[in-house]
């Protein structure tokens, strides 16, 4: 409420008595003469203080009925500042509810949360442990295609082997036929036979005659006999082979003393001469040839 709206205090009634009284006592000492009774002072003086009483009275009134209506207006802010106190504590209350609402549904989502991840974990290891099986079985399954293709390419090797060991005894037969032209021919096909297999890394090796025994890389046809010492390769009963750079078999030889096997290769050296046709050094081409 603001000052123009504050009731007033009508204050012409006191003024005018305060007036009256005045003028009462004013009249009184005039009229009266000196010198004035105890009485008759005490009379003016008791109007003129109940005149000023008169007339400071609505003043006073008034301040008092302000000081009241300031006192009302300030109790009933305070209501209203009560009033919204309890708006605001329904506030909290409401989001302290609210709050416990969403706890509550934090607490749900963790929970749900930590199923879910137990439920993936337990996925996860299901799935280790299927890929683990299946890896397993992929594991026996190459190891036995392994082993197969090992047990096939045995077998074909036991079998190119023994193919170039029969083709061997017919170049050999037939170098012992002494007729040219079956030796070439023999010997042309043993050359192409030796280079299908060269194509698959199975490379024959016959050791010359004359060149020193090496149990690591020939044998003799008997396993049992032992070669005398500085035995020397005389004769290639079959021939040995590597494959793929690996050492796969032996040669299979006859041995003699190097004395003996340099004599035998100088007289095969002759004879290969004399079927070619080509005279021996140091010798005229008329000679006569063993």
């Amino acid at each position: 409420m603001s000052a123009h709206d504050k009731p007033r205090l009508v204050k012409w009634p006191f003024l005018a008595g305060d007036g009256l009284l005045v003028a009462l006592a004013i009249f009184v000492a005039l009229h009266k003469g000196a010198p004035l009774t105890h009485l008759e002072l005490g009379l003016c003086s008791g109007a003129i203080l109940l005149g000023a009483g008169i007339g400071i009275a609505p003043f006073v009134l008034e301040y008092r009925g302000a000081v009241r209506l300031i006192e009302i207006e300030t109790l009933a802010g305070t209501l209203r500042q009560l009033k919204g106190l309890e708006a605001v504590a329904q506030s909290v209350n409401a989001a302290t509810a609210q709050w416990h609402g969403i706890q509550d549904l934090a607490d749900q989502t963790l929970k749900a949360a930590k199923e879910v991840a137990q439920m993936m974990t337990a996925e996860a290891a299901a799935f280790r442990e299927f890929l683990q099986k299946a890896g397993d079985a992929e594991k026996a399954t190459l190891r036995l295609e392994v082993e197969k293709l090992t047990r096939a390419q045995h077998e074909w090797l036991q079998v190119g082997v023994m193919i170039l060991d029969h083709v061997f005894a017919l170049n050999k037969a037939a170098v012992r036929s002494g007729k040219p032209e079956l030796i070439e021919q023999i010997g042309k096909f043993q050359a192409a036979c030796r280079d299908i297999a060269r194509r698959v890394g199975l490379v024959p090796f016959e050791p010359a005659t004359g060149e020193p025994f090496d149990p690591a890389r020939h044998q003799l046809a008997d396993e049992n006999e032992k070669p005398p010492q500085n035995a020397a390769v005389s004769e290639t009963i079959a021939a040995g082979y590597t494959f793929q750079g690996q050492f796969l078999r032996p040669a299979v030889v006859t041995v003699k003393p190097v004395e003996q096997a340099r004599k035998s290769q100088d007289t095969e050296r002759r004879r290969a001469q004399a079927r070619s046709g080509q005279p021996e050094k140091g010798q005229d081409s008329t000679a006569s040839l063993v």
